[in-house]
């Protein structure tokens, strides 16, 4: 078992080497649209409304039809979002919503939209008795409905134990979204090989904008344009890879989707930009690595 501080090692970025994106585009952009079953019989995973007399209560009908909300009506906001501009994106699912909801995951699939490991069930890594046993159940279940296994993962919440990325390694995942700490890619240690971490992001993410710090409809849109427009400017130097991180129970509702369009008609204004899925990414990275050192 690797030690997390271990995992990986520091790396300044100015001692990164000089990668080239496609069509030498400056930034590469990712969208991930999660996706999850929430259980009405359970405490939710995140609430928008206070219990009663502080006294949370089960079955909790407001914060459990908040999120289903965005499964029957806030999803098909967004799919259409990107499509009507011929954007793609990375759907980051519990390996139950394949059942649960195969509604969604039949049109993302048509869509051609990458599916990523996004736990079994909506549930800290540390609170899965059987990691090992999830994990492989998880990519089970997209195998089996997209007809090929996921290449990559992201932990519900981020979350990972001490063991968690030998699992995914072991069990063929070959990138995860977990580690924020970088612009570029980079290898993670396991003790089965290395795994790559793709850039994501806490930041460009509608949870932490709306969900936890409670910022105004046109926040994500800003912080987004602003994250966006500097990363641009910092590519001519060397590339640069941004993550866009939305869910349709926050994203996806009336008042904010709007911006959300307006988000993608700006960066759509820049020539230099490639829109790429988290597996592009990582077979883009590993290719110009070696490249580079040939």
């Amino acid at each position: 078992m690797q030690r997390m501080s271990d995992r990986a090692p520091f790396e300044a970025f100015i001692d990164r080497p000089r990668l080239r994106l496609p069509e030498d585009a400056r930034v590469a952009v990712w969208f991930i649209v999660n996706v999850e079953e929430w259980s009405i019989e359970r405490p939710m995973p995140r609430t928008v409304l206070s219990p009663p007399m502080g006294q949370p209560l089960l079955p909790d009908v407001p914060n459990w039809s908040w999120h289903e909300y965005g499964m029957r009506v806030g999803f098909w906001r967004i799919l259409e979002a990107l499509k009507r501009r011929g954007l793609k994106a990375t759907l980051a699912l519990n390996g139950s919503v394949c059942s649960s909801y195969p509604r969604v995951t039949e049109e993302a699939l048509k869509a051609d939209w990458e599916f990523m490991g996004h736990g079994f069930v909506q549930r800290p890594m540390h609170h899965v008795e059987d990691q090992r046993g999830a994990i492989a159940q998880t990519v089970e279940a997209i195998r089996s409905f997209t007809g090929k296994p996921p290449r990559g993962w992201e932990s519900p919440g981020l979350t990972e134990t001490e063991d968690t990325l030998d699992h995914l390694r072991e069990a063929g995942i070959e990138y995860v979204a977990n580690w924020v700490i970088d612009d570029l890619p980079c290898d993670l240690r396991t003790a089965h090989g290395p795994i790559l971490s793709v850039p994501y992001t806490v930041e460009t993410n509608d949870i932490v904008v709306h969900a936890v710090q409670h910022m105004p409809s046109n926040a994500f849109m800003q912080r987004c344009v602003d994250q966006f427009d500097r990363l641009y400017e910092d590519g001519e130097s060397n590339a640069r890879v941004m993550a866009i991180s939305v869910h349709p129970y926050l994203t996806g509702v009336p008042h904010r989707i709007g911006y959300f369009e307006k988000l993608l008609d700006h960066m759509l204004t820049h020539d230099k930009v490639a829109w790429m899925k988290g597996e592009e990414i990582a077979d883009w990275y590993r290719g110009a690595v070696q490249q580079e050192a040939s």
